[in-house]
Parts: C-alpha cells; sequence; structure tokens
C-alpha cells in the first residue's frame, strides 16, 4: 500500500511542462497574508510520514507544489475524465497517492471551477488599474486594492496593484507557478458582503502584466463568466 496525502489545493495548470498538471495545497495558506513574499519550495511534496495518510495541512512541506506526470499513470472512466479537464484557477479535493516517490491522483472533486488567467505585455490598460496603482505611490506603498462595482451599484471585483519587484525576482512568474500564492486574494472575496462563496460562485481571477506600467495588476473578478470577466478577455485575451 502506498502512503497518500487527502487535501485541498489549487490546480495551476501546466505552466512548466505540458506533461506535469502543478497544484498547490491551500489549507496551510494564511487567508489575510498580503502575497508579496514567495512561501513555495522549488520541487515537489513528498510525505515522509511512515503512516498510510498524511495530512498536508500538518506538512512541514504543505506549501511546496506537488508536479503530477499526467503521462506516466493511466487514470480510468470519471477520473482520467476529471484530471484531464483540469485547468489553471480550479480548486479541488484530492487524495494524492505516492508511487515510488511520485505523485499520482488516486481521487480528485472539483470544489470550485475558478479560472486563473495570465496576461503578460499588456497594453490599454483600464482606467481603475491606474488610479488604485496612484493611490499606492501616494501612499508610498508596494501594493494597493479596492473593490470594484457594476452599475448598478453591486460589488464585482476585487482589484489589486502590486509594485513589480527589484532585482531578479518576477512576480508575474511567481504569481503563475504559485511560488507566491493568489489564494489569500482569492480567499478575501469569500469575506465581501453579499458575494456568494467561491463554491457556489466560481471566480475568474486575471494577472496583468503591463508593459508600460511599473506595477503587476491581480484582478479578482467574482464572477467567471460575468459580463466584467468577458469583457477582460475580449480586451487582454
Amino acid at each position: 500500500m502506498h502512503p497518500t496525502t487527502d487535501g485541498r489545493y489549487r490546480v495551476l495548470g501546466r505552466p512548466h511542462d505540458p506533461a506535469e498538471l502543478l497544484l498547490l495545497s491551500v489549507e496551510a495558506i494564511d487567508a489575510d497574508r498580503v502575497p508579496t513574499e514567495p512561501v513555495a519550495g522549488a520541487g515537489g511534496a513528498e510525505p515522509t510520514d511512515s503512516a498510510d495518510s498524511v495530512d498536508s495541512a500538518d506538512s512541514a512541506d504543505a506549501l511546496a507544489p506537488v508536479y503530477l506526470d499526467t503521462e506516466r499513470f493511466d487514470y480510468e472512466g470519471d477520473l482520467a475524465a476529471t484530471v484531464e479537464a483540469l485547468r489553471a484557477g480550479v480548486l479541488v479535493d484530492a487524495t494524492i497517492e505516492w508511487v515510488d516517490g511520485d505523485p499520482r491522483f488516486d481521487a480528485v472533486s472539483v470544489v470550485a471551477e475558478t479560472a486563473f488567467e495570465f496576461y503578460d505585455d499588456v497594453t490599454g490598460l483600464f482606467e481603475a488599474a491606474k488610479r488604485t496603482w496612484m493611490v499606492a505611490e501616494g501612499d508610498n506603498a508596494p501594493m494597493h486594492g479596492r473593490v470594484t462595482k457594476n452599475t448598478d451599484g453591486d460589488p464585482n471585483g476585487a482589484l489589486y496593484v502590486f509594485a513589480k519587484q527589484s532585482g531578479a525576482r518576477d512576480l508575474f512568474e511567481e504569481f503563475r507557478t504559485g511560488v507566491t500564492p493568489l489564494d489569500p486574494l482569492v480567499r478575501r472575496a469569500d469575506r465581501a458582503e453579499s458575494v456568494p462563496p467561491e463554491r457556489d460562485q466560481a471566480r475568474a481571477v486575471f494577472v496583468l502584466r503591463p508593459v508600460a506600467e511599473p506595477f503587476v495588476v491581480v484582478y479578482v473578478v467574482f464572477r467567471r463568466d460575468g459580463v466584467l470577466a468577458e469583457a477582460l478577455r475580449s480586451t487582454y485575451g
């Protein structure tokens, strides 16, 4: 019998290799943490406990990403269809089995079909992002956030701007690969007034790196397929 890890994971897609599905455990991520510092390790997290089941939230490597080679293991039936459909942003509950040190899905169920979308070298950045950055500059702060509303005055998203990091750090890439998790920002949306939780209303999280601006934008749109999300896709996708 192989050791297993049960937990809730954010799927980060295949940012490194089309054959590798990247997951990040969300159970040990502080929901109140401002995501400005890298926290995840560079390699996969293999359980070291000798028991058959390992609690990922208690593991010292709980924040390390897990890379699943989807071409090494054959999945069948509903599990195969679920694994094939997983895309960046989806929140899942999963049991991961460790076979000779390599992870494979033993079971997986989708909690929320949230979408993470990354657009680099964008032009024509919308004014709300520019105004949000002006507030950050005025406060001499490395980031700033605000809730946006639709024409009826209802909240439709949480907009954040982060200063581009000095030196070799690439914040856009860190968000894309999970080195700096987006989940604290997604979880804040769950606490917004009159906004259904993620499990009931999937989000669309847009990460934009403008060509001509000194910041990176993270826009947590409350409705994945709503008017605002479609407008952002048509503009930048």
